[in-house]
């Protein structure tokens, strides 16, 4: 799940979140622009040696990419009728390094770092009525939202397991959309409260 921080000491928790932020920029630009299976094969041991040089647990490295397995079989099954094997391969691996590469950078990088960048990079625009701190609130919301979407759909989910309902999409996105609305109104109310919205 996004924004799950994994402390350390390794030299890319040391690394400041704005450089951090271009390697990865350039990095996921350079794989989308690879042509060969093997680049991509040479990229995948690079990405590989990040989770190791930051000493992230393989269980927690596993658990970035995990979810991405129904949604890669579908590219793939589309790419190999579509455009043959090899095309599926660098589609599907192309998918799959970048998100291990943003897994990567927020694994090693406190959320609060990467949106005092983002206030910085931000900061000459206030001129032209951008406000860098609400840009920053928003950003933090939405990193906070996404773990938030998965846990109302894995409560949803195993509620209607122990009904014993069968599957049905209607009962899982009901209920969650639903949940997700409450809780969205939830946040509203707080953020009005404590003033931050006018």
């Amino acid at each position: 799940m996004i924004g799950l921080y994994q402390p350390g000491d390794s030299l890319l928790h040391r690394l400041p979140a704005g450089w951090k932020l271009l390697v990865m920029l350039l990095a996921i630009v350079g794989i989308v622009l690879l042509g060969a299976p093997w680049q991509l094969g040479v990229a995948a041991v690079v990405v590989a040696g990040g989770f190791v040089l930051a000493r992230i647990p393989l269980r927690v490295a596993w658990s970035q990419l995990w979810p991405m397995r129904w949604f890669l079989l579908f590219i793939a099954i589309f790419q190999v009728i579509f455009t043959g094997w090899e095309r599926a391969l660098m589609t599907c691996g192309t998918l799959l390094l970048t998100v291990a590469i943003a897994a990567l950078i927020t694994l090693t990088t406190r959320v609060t770092e990467m949106l005092d960048v983002c206030q910085r990079l931000l900061g000459p625009w206030r001129r032209f009525g951008v406000d860098p701190d609400r840009a920053g609130l928003v950003l933090a919301l939405t990193i906070r939202c996404i773990p938030l979407m998965v846990e109302i759909v894995g409560a949803v989910s195993q509620a209607r397991k122990a009904r014993g309902a069968s599957f049905s999409l209607r009962a899982l996105v009901v209920p969650s959309v639903v949940r997700a609305l409450r809780r969205a109104d939830a946040i509203g109310d707080a953020l009005t409260a404590r003033g931050v919205d006018d």
